[in-house]
């Protein structure tokens, strides 16, 4: 039996994993694989990483290869382990930590850095790059505590930087050395029309400006540029480039230049060691996109497995992105020399641009700004080399080209598309790659197709591409996608789910799973909690709360930080409380050495940095119900002081909502969900962008609903003005338990009121013996429901749940 080789892959990022994944592919027994990352996480898409700072999507959902794949796959992962040194001689890699590992073939993928420019003040707090997701939980961190933010750079990484920073509520200033935004990928003409699409969206610029110096005891607090003026901001984000990382080969005797040198086989200067991604130079050129890195994977896994291969002779690159939610394309040499002429057409209207660049009757470049559709189709040309002359015009207008054209033509364009030629850029999916997953692997549907190729599984922009090519090959045998159901554990939607769960009185989530016929019989993390919270919805006297169910914030009731350990939150009814729960609070964070204390947006008191172990201890002495910061359920009621203080109060706002709070305290929803209660129409408590205000008026109340002023601020609707402090209990009773039956899992009520509608809500509401119906519901989920706290303190049992562990802290 032949032993494998020992294959160590330094770097866990998308160009070193991807072909590790070609060569499991090609030779899945020839080597014992180790990888070795600087980070915590397992793989994932960095491309993402802006879709996570803009709040779109979660750390999960840009996960490539989670944890399992590696086990599946016999490979031995590392993480947190930065390797300092390559011993040549010896054959064996060596990390930071002094640990070793030999190997016969070394693989260095360890990418580029962020450019950070060398001014005085660069080291300050608070000045950071956008390259990895330590750096996405910075500007978290910061958006809670800061206002102004500074996003230096104005390329693709800064942009969407900015608008991320936009999302977390910040005040975002781009600051660009250049006249025109994204001049790398835009001429200038696009890249106006970009930059007035953002400023609508709250960006502002400026432009054509060089920066001198941060200033700032600590902190930054101004931005100096050389023209003498400055910019006050609490944040800086530098996204001015990227380096290859050439660390590793300066430590290890490898040839580097401005990346590590390679040839076309990807092998450096040094037997045995190869090396691929943005951390390399071929033939004199850095490449910063992920499809050149994906074919230098290909290449790289072929001689790894002793697979023939032609070699990699460099790429011809196109960007396709979208920007803050406009799409953008260019490819080639797009802005017009000496030699060579542009057609260009541009509708301001419909907010589109497009431009071709010929030279000797060859397209050469493209920019396309609003509507990328031809984008791909204009990169064939680009690429092939072709003569476009005659067919000029058609090119600009998109019609009735054989090759290039719309419908027909798009077709007869995919059936000319190379093999090799890559489809979906984010995952690297080539035309071939999707032709044997419909012709070998029976990928008939596109969300089978998705699923085996990972093809438009991330930022979607090659879906009608990969939908063309399903046709192509499965012809006359394509089949209908599945139905998608309330996650990829089930077809059935959230209706389906509670009427089966109704009707056949299925009364535990394992019961539902088993009945309903759960494509995995343990569910997942969507699915189980929301099963949860429906069986408990619909048999609130009966049904015995799942934990296990819950995610950890809600099982510990506390939230979990960064750090491991966890914030707790005492319930503080309206925002209003007494000396004597001041200084238990006080007592209680002093004597278990609480770090920090601090006001909430919502009128309440957190303790921050609390141990695990002594978060039972900790309830126990407080004695106050816990304020669910945590929970799917009511968080805060906050208050102004009304007529009780305030000269233009017209009601008694304070006593409105510790009333509210008291009544709706722990009662479970959909999703989180605040109310607010103002004295007059002032509106210093902020009611009218809560998922429930109350606004006093001469003699009434307002009741506002569907409010939120979160990643996507949504005013509130008004829902109906009562006369009494009684109709306000019932009207809100009554809808909070409409949102109750009819809200899907995690879908908070501005989402809620967007998908049913305004009208729906008031017509199930109109009728108060409908209202009262609603409120008996509600009364009764309530009656069943106590302070998970008093549970926790008097339970000998649930106590051992918060001894310390060993390991990582589950999350």
């Amino acid at each position: 039996m032949t032993v494998p080789k020992k294959l160590v892959l330094i770097g866990n990022g998308m160009a070193g994993v991807r072909a590790i994944e070609h060569l499991l592919k090609l030779a899945p027994d020839t080597y014992e694989i180790t990888i070795f990352g600087a980070e915590p996480h397992p793989n994932y898409n960095r491309i993402m990483l802006s879709t996570v700072l803009a709040g779109s999507t979660e750390l999960k959902d840009i996960i490539i290869n989670d944890w399992d794949w590696y086990k599946d796959n016999n490979i031995t992962l590392h993480t947190n382990q930065a390797i300092k040194k390559i011993d040549t001689q010896r054959k064996v890699v060596i990390t930071e930590s002094g640990m070793e590992a030999s190997y016969d073939e070394v693989v260095i993928a360890t990418g580029s850095k962020p450019f950070m420019l060398p001014i005085p003040g660069a080291d300050k707090e608070g000045v950071i790059a956008f390259r990895d997701i330590q750096d996405c939980e910075k500007m978290f961190s910061a958006a809670k505590s800061y206002k102004k933010a500074t996003v230096i750079g104005a390329g693709l990484l800064g942009l969407e930087a900015a608008r991320g920073l936009l999302n977390l509520g910040m005040e975002v200033t781009v600051i660009h050395k250049h006249p025109y935004i994204m001049e790398r990928q835009l001429d200038e003409a696009a890249s106006l029309m970009l930059r007035k699409e953002l400023e609508s969206q709250g960006m502002k610029f400026l432009l054509s400006k060089h920066s001198a110096s941060i200033t700032g005891r600590g902190r930054v607090k101004e931005l100096q540029f050389t023209d003498g003026s400055h910019l006050a901001t609490d944040l800086i984000v530098m996204a001015v480039g990227i380096r290859p990382n050439v660390d590793l080969a300066k430590s290890s005797g490898i040839d580097y230049n401005n990346g590590i040198l390679v040839d076309d086989f990807m092998n450096t200067n040094i037997p045995h060691v190869s090396a691929l991604g943005e951390c390399v130079e071929h033939r004199g050129v850095a490449y910063g996109l992920v499809a050149p890195l994906y074919e230098q994977g290909a290449v790289l896994a072929k001689r790894l497995a002793g697979v023939e291969t032609a070699g990699y002779a460099g790429s011809v690159t196109s960007t396709k992105l979208k920007v803050s939610g406009v799409d953008v394309f260019s490819a080639g040499r797009f802005v017009e020399t000496e030699g060579s002429r542009a057609l260009r057409i541009q509708d301001d209207m419909a907010g589109t641009y497009k431009k071709i660049v010929i030279r000797n009757g060859k397209l050469i470049g493209a920019v396309l700004f609003g509507d990328t559709a031809d984008g791909a189709s204009l990169f064939a040309s680009i690429k092939s080399g072709e003569s476009i002359e005659g067919r000029e015009k058609e090119l600009l207008l998109g019609i009735s080209s054989d090759l290039l054209g719309k419908s027909g033509g798009s077709a007869s364009r995919l059936e000319n598309m190379p093999d090799d030629e890559i489809v979906c850029g984010c995952n690297g999916v080539t035309k071939g790659a999707i032709g044997d997953a419909v012709l070998n692997k029976g990928c008939n549907t596109f969300g089978e197709l998705k699923a085996c190729t990972k093809a438009s599984a991330s930022c979607g922009g090659c879906k009608a591409d990969v939908e063309g090519l399903l046709h192509f090959y499965a012809g006359d045998a394509v089949g209908e996608s599945a139905k998608e159901g309330i996650c990829g554990c089930t077809s059935l939607s959230r209706d389906e789910i509670v009427e089966q769960i109704q009707s056949m009185r299925l009364m535990t989530v394992k019961e539902v799973m088993h009945v309903l016929d759960w494509n995995n019989k343990e569910g997942c993390s969507k699915c189980r909690p929301s099963l949860n919270y429906y069986l408990g919805m619909l048999f609130p006297e009966d049904y015995v709360d799942e934990k296990e169910s819950r995610f950890t914030n809600e099982r510990y009731h506390a939230n979990i930080q960064k750090d491991g350990t966890y914030s707790v939150v005492p319930r503080i009814y309206g925002g209003v409380t007494t000396p004597a729960d001041l200084i238990k609070i006080a007592s209680v964070a002093e004597k278990f050495n609480v770090p920090l204390v601090k006001f909430t947006g919502g009128q309440r008191l957190d303790l921050f940095g609390v141990k695990k172990e002594d978060l039972p201890k900790m309830w126990e002495e407080l004695e106050m119900a816990s304020g669910h910061a945590y929970g799917k359920t009511l968080r805060t009621v906050k208050t102004c002081v009304g007529n009780t203080f305030c000269r233009f109060g017209t009601q008694d706002a304070m006593a409105m909502g510790i009333k509210m709070e008291k009544a709706f305290e722990r009662l479970n929803a959909p999703a989180k969900f605040k109310l607010a209660v103002s004295g007059c129409p002032r509106n210093c408590a902020e009611a009218t962008i809560k998922d429930l205000g109350v606004v006093a008026i001469d003699g009434a109340w307002e009741i506002h609903v569907g409010g939120n002023a979160g990643v996507k601020v949504r005013a509130c609707d008004l829902l109906t003005t009562v006369k009494t402090e009684e109709e306000v209990m019932e009207w809100t009773s009554a809808y909070l338990q409409y949102y109750r039956e009819t809200g899907q899992w995690n879908e908070r009520t501005a989402h809620w009121i967007d998908r049913v509608g305004l009208d729906t809500v008031k017509k199930a509401l109109e009728k108060q013996e409908d209202r009262l119906a609603l409120v008996e519901r509600v009364q009764k989920a309530l009656s069943v429901t106590t302070d998970p706290w008093k549970e926790i303190v008097d339970n000998d049992e649930l106590r051992k749940n918060f001894e310390p562990i060993a390991g990582p802290l589950p999350v």
